[in-house]
């Protein structure tokens, strides 16, 4: 989590979305306890509350849950929940619209799925 923030987005949401990443990756796993908001304020020289309110948008989600006097830990089945969400925001910010536009230049399902696969295939060399 050693990531630096940006200023493109809001700082609680890069916190969130570090925390996100860091599931993913399985460098935080089921039950394991994450940086405090303390922690994070120190690590990033932010506010707590900053901090704190990127935690509170994961504990709303249900990715984290609070152990009282002990600290934040990820919940079961936080990982599943984090991909599920991404693919959901991935298909709605890329798909559809390349599917649209793909509709409108008369590209086919066939050809599309080719040039997919094409492009795939170029990250080979």
């Amino acid at each position: 989590m050693q990531e630096l923030l940006s200023q493109e987005k809001s700082i609680y949401l890069q916190i969130k979305e570090m925390i996100e990443n860091d599931i993913i990756r399985d460098i935080l796993l089921e039950e394991e306890r994450v940086p405090s908001t303390n922690e994070l304020a120190k690590l990033y020289a932010i506010n707590p509350a900053t901090a704190a309110k990127g935690i509170n948008l994961l504990v709303d989600e249900g990715i984290l849950y609070k152990k009282r006097g002990i600290g934040m830990f990820v919940a079961s089945g936080a990982k599943q929940v984090i991909v599920r969400k991404r693919k959901e925001r991935f298909f709605d910010d890329y798909i559809r619209s390349l599917l649209t536009e793909a509709a409108s230049l008369g590209i086919t399902k066939e050809e599309l799925i080719d040039m997919i696969a094409a492009g795939k295939g170029e990250d080979a060399k």
